[in-house]
């Protein structure tokens, strides 16, 4: 059963996982009137990343990232590999402003990290940015709740990348 919900190279959960658990943390917020949020992660440069260091390098930067994804997240807490460099956080019974702080943490120890050949990368470092959307505030259903944190990344990346955006800031 491990093998089928875990990413095999990063050991976070997958993405079938990720869908499930999603509905699962919604129907449970909804039952107990409280909140959740969903960050969607995306590293910057990653396609620069793996084309100047090769695959094998490409696969060693998403191990340690994801490492610092878990070690700076709740127990209770959901990571998961959304696909190819992209990373998808639930977190149960947590406001906006909750996720924001986890995710501003988690952005600064990706940026402090020093990282094998970063000195490649357009900016010099490897950097994340992050999408960040609650439930029920910003959405009530699941596809939309996905939907808006994906519009918060994409925000992140048009704005700059390295930094953290909250769906609610761009209405």
């Amino acid at each position: 059963k491990n093998l089928s919900i875990k990413d095999a190279l990063t050991s976070l959960y997958n993405r079938r996982f990720f869908d499930e658990q999603l509905s699962i943390e919604i129907d449970r917020a909804t039952r107990y009137n409280t909140s959740l949020s969903l960050m969607m992660i995306d590293i910057d440069f990653f396609k620069n990343y793996n084309d100047k260091n090769g695959h094998i390098e490409g696969d060693s930067l998403l191990t340690i990232i994801s490492k610092i994804f878990k070690m700076n997240c709740r127990s209770s807490d959901f990571v998961c590999r959304y696909g190819g460099e992209e990373f998808a956080i639930i977190l149960p019974d947590a406001s906006s402003e909750n996720a924001y702080a986890v995710a501003e943490k988690i952005r600064k120890k990706v940026f402090e990290n020093i990282f094998r050949f970063e000195e490649k990368q357009p900016n010099k470092k490897v950097t994340i940015s992050i999408g960040i959307a609650s439930f029920p505030a910003d959405s009530n259903t699941k596809e939309d709740l996905k939907l808006c944190a994906d519009k918060a990344l994409y925000s992140s990346k048009e704005n700059g990348r390295n930094m953290v955006t909250l769906y609610k800031n761009l209405k």
